[in-house]
């Protein structure tokens, strides 16, 4: 078994070898069924409460494919810019898991339904990359395996294990990309660029929530290296079921540097499946991969052909939404901000946020100026993504109603929304409560602002001198005297106002 000590530098790998990905991801789509019965896919119910003998796979009992499943794979195809088959069957795969009640899973093989198609992906300094679409075809999930009583969680070492078949047959899209040449080092990057714009289109459709954290969406990485200047492929791996953006870029890149450690000591590739572990950023030996052969694929022949009619398809591409890349240019363009400025918003997770913000009223600027800033911060403290964080994009947007409105300065602003994380309330029961209003009584700002000037003569003589920048030091000792609460362009006017001096 590889460990964290038998690779060689990132850079050292990539001088003699040339990487070559192959990304499959599962989407659970967002159905209210599963795919080829009537139980419900709701979360959350007890172990093996949404079950019947379709999905358990007993004898007698025939599968019907979910209509809506069919309509998602193919918005799906649609949006990856494949072609969409006139004619598919679905096919049994073989192999035994105490997963799959049926010992086959109902998938596609050879026919899927959609298939020839590309992505563009933005990588972090704004260049375009295109990974292509080798298909996207319709199956079903497995049930869930619970290992108990070992260390791990995993099998190995285990004393029993649990089954639950409450997910076995809910509807899943396989996404597999065509291999992925000529990312070099840039590859691990790639990756995550491709699994997160791929999450953001499948979205942006409406199919699935995609949150990889519970599930919803799962990447499998295939990986080989070739010497540079070859043509052929190296043997690959397979890192399955990696949960998150940062894992799969994580994941690419230990790949890269044990498969360089492993062909560099004379040593070979063993094409298998391989376990990424987050604590590390590492993986370990799964089991040896099968071929497809393997899998004995045969025609499932308790269903009919999906044979999608071409008004149909035609039907379902008119209704497609704005896409993600054609929504972001959409938005830099409307927005008048740089590429750069994009990419920064997208790789924060603030874009939804941000026009959510303004959806509830907030002007594009001030929107994203709280969501990339006062709360940027606050996320990066908390380790959490902006979209964790105990604030909605209409409490958001009232603060800047607040601070429009002059009730708030920015200051004060900071200390609303710090109260509103805080879980004190909503930005309105914040500023009650911690007395946070702007003072804009005239009277209270003239007085504070008379004693400003008695307490600091030398300064006020300054000013009186023509030094105006000096100012600065009274609008301080003002703002002292309110706790921040006053609107430091007023208290400005006042002083040059009781000095007799202009401000030109």
């Amino acid at each position: 078994m590889t460990t964290t000590t038998d690779l060689v530098s990132y850079e050292e790998a990539l001088a003699s070898y040339d990487p070559v990905m192959g990304l499959e991801v599962h989407v659970e789509l967002g159905t209210k069924t599963k795919m080829f019965c009537g139980c419900s896919t709701a979360l959350g119910q007890d172990a093996n409460a949404q079950t019947c003998p379709t999905c358990l796979g007993l004898p007698g009992s025939l599968p019907v494919v979910n209509a809506t499943g069919v309509e998602s794979a193919i918005k799906i195809g649609l949006a990856l810019n494949c072609e969409i088959a006139e004619w598919c069957r679905f096919a049994r795969k073989n192999y035994f898991y105490p997963d799959m009640p049926k010992n086959f899973q109902t998938s596609q093989y050879d026919e899927p339904i959609a298939f020839n198609g590309y992505l563009d992906v933005q990588l972090e300094d704004g260049e375009t990359f295109r990974v292509e679409i080798e298909r996207a075809h319709m199956e079903e999930d497995t049930g869930k395996s619970t290992h108990v009583g070992g260390a791990t969680g995993r099998i190995h070492g285990a004393s029993h294990s649990l089954l639950d078949y409450n997910r076995a047959g809910i509807p899943l899209i396989e996404i597999v990309t065509k291999p992925i040449e000529g990312a070099g080092e840039r590859a691990p990057e790639v990756a995550r660029a491709y699994v997160r714009e791929l999450r953001e289109v499948i979205r942006a459709l409406g199919v699935s929530e995609a949150r990889m954290e519970m599930g919803q969406m799962r990447c499998d990485v295939n990986l080989s290296l070739r010497p540079n200047g070859t043509e052929k492929f190296g043997t690959r791996s397979e890192t399955k079921n990696v949960n998150s953006l940062r894992s799969v870029e994580r994941a690419a890149r230990f790949e890269i540097q044990r498969h360089a450690a492993v062909l560099q000591s004379g040593g070979l590739i063993v094409q298998e499946t391989r376990h990424f572990h987050e604590d590390t950023g590492s993986t370990t030996s799964g089991r040896v991969k099968e071929e497809a052969e393997d899998y004995r694929y045969f025609p499932e022949p308790d269903l009919v052909p999906v044979a999608p009619s071409r008004e149909w398809v035609e039907e379902i591409r008119s209704a497609l939404p704005e896409l993600p890349l054609a929504r972001r240019n959409r938005l830099l363009a409307e927005w008048g901000i740089s590429a750069v400025d994009m990419q920064s918003i997208t790789n924060a997770g603030a874009l939804d946020l941000i026009v959510a913000t303004m959806d509830a009223g907030a002007d594009a600027a001030s929107a994203r100026k709280w969501w990339m800033g006062e709360l940027a911060r606050a996320a990066n403290e908390s380790g959490k993504a902006l979209d964790e964080l105990a604030i909605t994009p209409a409490q958001v947007a009232r603060v800047t109603a607040l601070v429009s409105k002059g009730d708030l300065n920015d200051k004060l602003a900071r200390q609303v929304i710090e109260g509103v994380l805080a879980g004190e309330g909503t930005p309105d029961e914040v500023v009650d409560k911690r007395g946070l209003k702007v003072v804009s009584d005239e009277g209270a700002l003239t007085a504070a602002v008379e004693e400003a000037i008695a307490g600091n003569p030398g300064v006020a003589d300054k000013i009186r001198g023509g030094k105006v920048a000096a100012a600065g030091a009274l609008v301080g000792a003002v703002m002292k005297a309110t706790r921040g609460q006053a609107d430091a362009a007023r208290v400005k006017e006042l002083i040059l106002q009781k000095l007799g001096v202009s401000e030109g």
